[in-house]
């Protein structure tokens, strides 16, 4: 009895306890309240009304039911619910998110789907209590003279059926797509075999809402880990013209219906996971008059939202719809090799393999090599490029098509067609694909520059030329032609590769790497050099560190073996050592058997 008593005792104190923690609590805020409102806590969901507040159902349909409700949230913002699908009953606080469409009315003004306000809008295809797609169309909050960049219209497509769509921060009622985890694990749905549509813009200045900006950007998940081993992102790019909306001369927008710009990122060695969930290796980007893709019609089943609801939209034409016009997973890669016109190619390898971010390697561009920062006319100009870490090549007049080779001065992928070419070296990643660890903008103050030139036109670099201290003059040079080195590579025709290509593709590119190492190492101890100090790049634990340790310890010994011939005034080794090393043949360098 006595332990009895002295546990009601205790349970009597804690009770005691938390009931007076809970009352000092409740002066701060009211508990009744939803309780993840302004909290540090990521604000998932849409708050429910404060308890008590009794919603409005209306009966739009007069049928006797409700299929619609009038509710507040946090700060007490107006929204509105409105059934699509039947199910709605008396005394929900809220509608569903398989096929029903929220109104948010952030800058209370009592009107919905106008400046200002927030539309999400979810659809069930195939009517198994689960949405397939997700409409959000985002109002400026006054009507712009221009069209962009003022709002959002953007649709995710859930292919993998994992019910992650757009992210809203439900403490700022924005969309906040790029709200992550760590590096690259973002809450919107980029990761494993999704989809999105999205333009910049509000809908009432588009023309035709069955098209888009970037229609669609494709995340590929091939090996069924729900992270993406490739992404190929299509645009049509807005045209613009003057005209009315609302009694007011405006920019507004149409959409060609012909894809005149796209990139294909793919993560040669699958070596993404938890922590790193995008590692693309290399982008390839085309431009030009493109492809016309207005055949590639998505009929969508239940997409027409509730009739009567129309007239609390602005612009209720997304949800009069009954498709969407686009590329989808299937079709997107044939239609960019066998349809499209490009004039233009760039390609960007990650060679530091830093980049993490959600959609492909950022592009470099064919500028200076020297000048760095943001618009500052550099290879980097482009805000999201790497300022340094990353290899560029440009094909300005798109005479290779797309079409890759693997060079023996090297080993390494290129873009057949280049003109020229530029690799700003990175070797501990310290620019972190643009950023410091903080996402704060990080440009090196020196950098080495490698600098390739196709001289003689035939697609293939024969001039390479090195800046390894950073004082923007080449300290050397290398011309294939007047050294006699042979620069012809096979010709790699992407337009037939599917994932397993490109991955096997960086398996031998790195096993052949890797055994080139192997024998410079061979050579290296014919002439007695110490590799000792090189140990730490004799790690090779992965395809990706076979890539790129085997290339520096090639670098490595033939920048010694060029420092001991020099000393050695052994004109005739240098000779050797320079066919060797940019023919990958480095058996010219030891004794013949």
């Amino acid at each position: 009895m006595k332990l009895k008593k002295e546990t009601r005792k205790t349970g009597l104190c804690l009770f005691l306890t938390l009931a007076v923690a809970v009352g000092v609590s409740a002066q701060k805020k009211d508990l009744s309240d939803y309780w993840n409102i302004q909290t540090q806590m990521v604000p998932f969901r849409l708050p429910p009304p404060p308890v008590g507040y009794q919603p409005e159902y209306l009966d739009l349909t007069n049928d006797g039911k409700p299929n619609a409700i009038k509710s507040v949230t946090a700060k007490g913002i107006p929204v509105l619910w409105i059934d699509d699908d039947g199910d709605m009953k008396p005394g929900d606080l809220e509608g569903d998110t398989d096929n029903d469409c929220l109104l948010i009315d952030r800058n209370k003004d009592g009107k919905f789907g106008s400046w200002g306000d927030l539309i999400i809008d979810w659809v069930d295809t195939d009517n198994d209590g689960k949405a397939d797609m997700q409409v959000v169309v985002e109002y400026p909050d006054v009507m712009p003279d221009k069209v962009w960049p003022n709002g959002h219209y953007m649709w995710v497509l859930d292919c993998d059926r994992d019910q992650v769509f757009n992210y809203i921060n439900f403490n700022t009622f924005k969309l906040h797509n790029w709200d992550r985890i760590e590096t690259s694990d973002f809450y919107t749905d980029y990761s494993g075999n999704t989809a999105f549509l999205k333009i910049h813009a509000y809908t009432d200045g588009i023309e035709d809402l069955r098209l888009n900006w970037e229609n669609p950007f494709l995340f590929y998940d091939h090996d069924g880990d729900g992270l993406s081993e490739m992404a190929i992102r299509l645009v049509d790019s807005p045209q613009y013209y003057e005209g009315v909306l609302n009694g007011k001369n405006v920019e507004l927008t149409r959409l060609s219906g012909k894809m005149d710009w796209v990139s294909i990122a793919v993560d040669m060695d699958n070596d993404n996971g938890p922590g790193n969930d995008f590692d693309f290796d290399f982008t390839i980007r085309f431009q030009g008059p493109g492809f016309d893709y207005m055949d590639q019609v998505h009929k969508i089943k239940n997409l027409r939202g509730l009739p009567e609801a129309d007239t609390y939209f602005m612009d209720p034409r997304f949800r009069r719809m009954e498709e969407l016009i686009y590329p989808d997973h299937e079709v997107a890669w044939d239609l960019i090799f066998s349809r499209g016109e490009w004039h233009n190619i760039h390609f960007t390898y990650d060679e530091d393999d830093d980049c993490k971010r959600w959609e492909r390697v950022e592009l470099l561009e064919p500028r200076n090599p020297f000048k760095i920062g943001t618009r500052k006319g550099g290879i980097d100009n482009h805000p999201q490029a790497d300022a340094s870490g990353d290899r560029g090549e440009w094909d300005s007049d798109g005479s290779g098509k797309g079409s890759l080779y693997v060079s023996k001065f090297d080993g390494r992928l290129h873009l057949y067609g280049a003109e020229w070419g530029c690799w700003r070296i990175d070797q501990n990643a310290t620019a972190y694909q643009g950023y410091d660890r903080n996402w704060l903008r990080r440009e090196p103050e020196v950098f080495a520059t490698v600098k390739y030139t196709d001289k003689d036109g035939n697609g293939f670099f024969d001039f390479i030329e090195y800046d390894l201290d950073g004082d923007t003059i080449f300290e050397e040079t290398i011309d294939f032609h007047a050294l006699g080195i042979d620069d012809v590579c096979e010709i790699i025709d992407i337009s037939t590769f599917r994932y397993a290509d490109f991955h096997q593709l960086t398996r031998n590119m790195s096993d052949r790497i890797w055994s080139g190492a192997l024998m410079a190492e061979k050579v290296a101890g014919y002439y007695n050099l110490n590799l000792s100090w090189y140990a730490k790049l004799y790690e090779n634990h992965s395809i990706r560190k076979k890539y790129s340790n085997g290339y520096l310890l090639q670098f490595y010994i033939y920048k010694d073996l060029q420092n001991l011939f020099m000393r050695n005034k052994d004109k005739e080794s240098l000779k050797k050592l320079v066919h060797a090393y940019f023919s990958s043949n480095w058996e010219l360098l030891l004794p013949e058997k």
